[in-house]
């Protein structure tokens, strides 16, 4: 007779740590984790979130997730103090890839509302024009776009854009950039682009550049 199947397991094989729990932590340490890039990995973190969130809020970092977009990573705690030493690094963005991101989350949003397609994808022509508008006139049109190119560059190393493969100079706009830009950020969308444009122009009051703080994935 099996006397163990008859009592409830131990508080010690209770608290032992799930499998899966190492890796999960793991990879999202290494980056954002999407649901479409290894979908059992995401299922174990779906099962697994409340432990994740225990283990990592030791070390002071929150877990963000989003199920219905299909994404997860961990971000430092709010710590006004200072009193916590940053795991993940804040990198300060320059005026340009701000201005960028500011850009393509205006344009996320038109799309999320004007289109029942999943993907937004770019090209790198089109996001040439959408930013256009924000730039003071150059005659040198192949810096500008020189310049345009390094931008892009940085949100692709950033996880806000993604290159399609077999596809030169076209982008999908990642849907992360939502958690990034958030709602009260994008409320103020108009008044920062305004300032973007007296910026660019030199109209601006000090023409300092605008920049946004990003908790490095």
């Amino acid at each position: 007779m099996n006397l163990a199947a008859n009592f409830p397991a131990t508080a010690e094989t209770d608290s032992r740590t799930p499998e899966e729990l190492p890796g999960v932590v793991t990879r999202l340490f290494k980056g954002v984790l999407y649901a479409e890039g290894d979908e059992k990995l995401w299922q174990s973190l779906l099962g697994l979130s409340s432990q994740v969130r225990d283990y990592v809020s030791v070390l002071g970092l929150d877990l963000i997730r989003d199920e219905s977009e299909g994404y997860a990573f961990l971000k430092s705690r709010e710590d006004p103090d200072g009193t916590l030493p940053r795991l993940i690094p804040r990198r300060q963005l320059t005026f340009h890839v701000s201005l960028l991101l500011a850009l393509l989350r205006g344009r996320m949003l038109e799309f999320d509302t004007n289109s029942s397609e999943l993907r937004l994808i770019m090209t790198e022509q089109e996001i040439a024009d959408m930013v256009a508008v924000f730039l003071p006139e150059s005659s040198n049109e192949a810096r500008v776009m020189d310049r345009l190119s390094t931008d892009i560059r940085k949100v692709v190393d950033l996880g806000f854009l993604r290159k399609l493969r077999g596809q030169p100079g076209t982008y999908e706009v990642a849907r992360i950039l939502k958690a990034f830009v958030d709602a009260q950020w994008l409320e103020e969308l108009d008044a920062r682009l305004a300032d973007y444009r007296a910026t660019l122009t030199g109209t601006g009051l000090t023409g300092a550049p605008v920049t946004k703080e990003e908790d490095g994935q």
